[in-house]
């Protein structure tokens, strides 16, 4: 892989998104794609495709197109999703359930290793045979014990930068951030702010430009 380059956020995330399709394509028994059918089915530009992975190195030929086993294994290397990561999981309302609870999650090697949440109410549900929950108070010793890399915040906006000034002293290495404010931060541990009403601003705008 090539290390000199800076690579942007935007390929990583298409990076990733190729290895959907990719992984259908090797479940059909379809050994070879082009770029031109990758971008297809990923709604983007061939020349986007072979841009993106050309960062990484030479994975096609000619003329021919990508092994689709050796395309998706080359991929799963580079985002790292050909190990298992650890997972901690702070709010356990609805969206917090949801998210434990989702296959696609384990499916793709992040696997939920603990749980917290305030509520004296929740506190020692098992969610699984091997995930209960247990209160915010032990999140440093429970990180510490089960090597936990990544934290997953969906507490109510009031608590989550409490919780994520927890979880980086427990010295997590990431946070996904699913509360509705951007949580403040410092030293390395990286975080990522996903807030859906962004999301669904970005399409109301759209949806007023066509009115």
């Amino acid at each position: 892989m090539k290390r000199e380059t800076r690579i942007p956020n935007a390929t990583i995330e298409r990076i990733s998104l190729y290895s959907r399709p990719l992984e259908e394509l090797l479940n059909k028994g379809i050994r070879v794609v082009s770029s031109e059918k990758l971008a297809e089915l990923c709604k983007v530009n061939p020349a986007q495709v072979r841009k993106d992975l050309s960062y990484f190195g030479e994975f096609g030929v000619r003329g021919i197109g990508y092994a689709v086993k050796n395309l998706l294994s080359e991929i799963r290397k580079i985002i790292v999703s050909d190990r298992e990561w650890k997972l901690a999981i702070v709010g356990l309302g609805n969206l917090g359930m949801a998210l434990v609870r989702h296959d696609n999650f384990l499916k793709r090697g992040y696997r939920f290793v603990a749980a917290f949440d305030s509520s004296p109410r929740k506190i020692g549900e098992m969610i699984r045979s091997d995930l209960v929950v247990q209160p915010p108070s032990k999140i440093h010793l429970v990180i510490s014990e089960l090597g936990v890399e990544i934290g997953v915040i969906s507490t109510p906006p009031s608590q989550s930068q409490a919780v994520a000034d927890m979880l980086i002293e427990a010295r997590i290495r990431a946070i996904l951030n699913f509360s509705p404010i951007q949580v403040r931060h410092s030293g390395p541990c990286l975080v990522q702010n996903v807030d859906f009403t962004v999301r669904l601003d970005n399409l109301a705008y759209h949806l007023g430009q066509e009115g």
